[in-house]
């Protein structure tokens, strides 16, 4: 399986992000927030992703692109958990990460804890599939 975190993997669309933000699911997992909506995505990929990180704590572009670097690493190295679960169910995912702590951790622990968020979504999911 292929680890890359590619283009196809980006979520550029402006339409299907207000979409995320209007009626997607929120899960808070230190030290992400996440919003996430069950949609169709132009190209044949089971997610694609966006990540960020906030102006108002990370004042400085150099600081908030090395977040954003760390945290796609991080989601890159856990991404095949969630890839194999959307390809077996036959889902797409359009996701919206974003790094709230006010300083930067270490990417050891940002592993953990997205593999962490990672199975949150999995049982999100899993739970919204029993109610409907």
């Amino acid at each position: 399986m292929d680890l890359s975190l590619g283009k196809a993997n980006k979520l550029c669309s402006p339409k299907i992000i207000d979409e995320v933000f209007e009626s997607g699911i929120q899960i808070k997992s230190y030290p992400f927030v996440l919003k996430l909506k069950e949609t169709t995505l132009p190209k044949n990929v089971s997610f694609q992703v966006v990540f960020s990180a906030p102006k108002r704590t990370f004042r400085k572009a150099v600081q908030r692109n090395r977040i954003k670097r760390l945290c796609k690493e991080a989601f890159r190295s856990k991404r095949s958990i969630l890839d194999t679960y959307l390809k077996q169910q036959n889902k797409q995912l359009a996701l919206f990460l974003v790094y709230t702590p006010k300083e930067e951790l270490a990417l050891g622990l940002l592993e953990g804890r997205t593999e962490k968020l990672i199975k949150k979504i999995i049982s999100q999911l899993e739970s919204n599939d029993v109610k409907n």
